[in-house]
């Protein structure tokens, strides 16, 4: 039975517990860009000054990110505020997985992916995968991180540690299909309270399903997420077909280029006999 979240972003209240929980239970250092000494001390720098966005994107250590969207109209009278705490997906269909080239990143029993870092050897194909961008470099290991799915928890019967620090459900933990269920359920109450543009992102019409997936008020890119995030090898044909085409036109050129020079040749001989 495959294992999964599904996180409600109209109970968000962006708190952060969740990243304040993913960091404590997988001993994950301050993000080094983030930190620099001065006069002595270590310091906060790089604050990104959007809104209350403290992290601003998923990194090697920040494997939860809470997104905090101002959206204000044009005459600035109407205010709205989008949150989402954002990670891996643990897509069905994982890029991730098709590219790595020494299958240091699996998928286990309860359908999560990790990344077993002592197999990564740092290539960063994965990083390019990634429709999502969850996944990051790690300079201090030279290999790449992202969230498990707290694969450590749930292999003992846990839940996930962000399910487990929300404090309004915003985030659960369980079986990916009764979560589905629950999902589409809320979309409804929802739509019926007037949330119109409410939809479940990450069902299976995306990559096969997101084994963690979202319920979103706004479109997927008000959340600076894909609306229509695409596999690298569903490129690999249409790009063959046009590297194979482009390789005719230039091999036709060359021929034409080549018989032009000879009957030019021919020519110019014929006037000198």
């Amino acid at each position: 039975m495959a294992k999964g979240m599904f996180v409600d972003v109209s109970l968000c209240i962006g708190c952060k517990a969740c990243q304040v929980a993913c960091k404590q239970w997988n001993q994950l250092d301050g993000e080094p860009e983030d930190f620099a000494p001065v006069n002595g001390e270590l310091k906060a720098i790089n604050f990104t000054g959007n809104s209350y966005d403290n992290t601003g994107r998923l990194t090697a250590t920040n494997w939860r990110h809470v997104r905090f969207i101002e959206l204000i109209d044009e005459q600035r009278t109407n205010v709205a505020w989008r949150m989402m705490s954002d990670s891996c997906k643990h897509c069905v269909q994982a890029g991730c997985l098709d590219v790595c080239p020494t299958h240091a990143l699996i998928r286990t029993d309860l359908d999560n992916v990790i990344i077993q870092q002592d197999v990564c050897n740092g290539c960063r194909a994965c990083i390019a995968a990634c429709p999502f961008g969850v996944i990051s470099y790690n300079n201090q290991t030279g290999r790449v991180n992202k969230c498990t799915l707290c694969d450590d928890r749930i292999h003992n019967g846990l839940e996930t540690a962000c399910a487990k620090a929300c404090p309004t459900d915003s985030i659960v933990y369980g079986d990916v299909d009764e979560l589905r269920a629950r999902a589409k359920q809320r979309v409804e109450t929802l739509k019926g309270l007037g949330h119109t543009k409410a939809n479940v992102y990450g069902d299976t019409d995306i990559l096969g399903g997101l084994n963690v997936f979202y319920l979103l008020l706004d479109e997927p890119e008000v959340y600076g997420q894909p609306a229509n995030p695409q596999l690298p090898k569903r490129n690999l044909i249409p790009g063959s077909v046009l590297s194979i085409g482009t390789s005719l036109l230039l091999g036709l050129s060359a021929i034409v280029a080549f018989r032009n020079r000879g009957q030019k040749a021919n020519h110019q001989n014929g006037k000198e006999l």
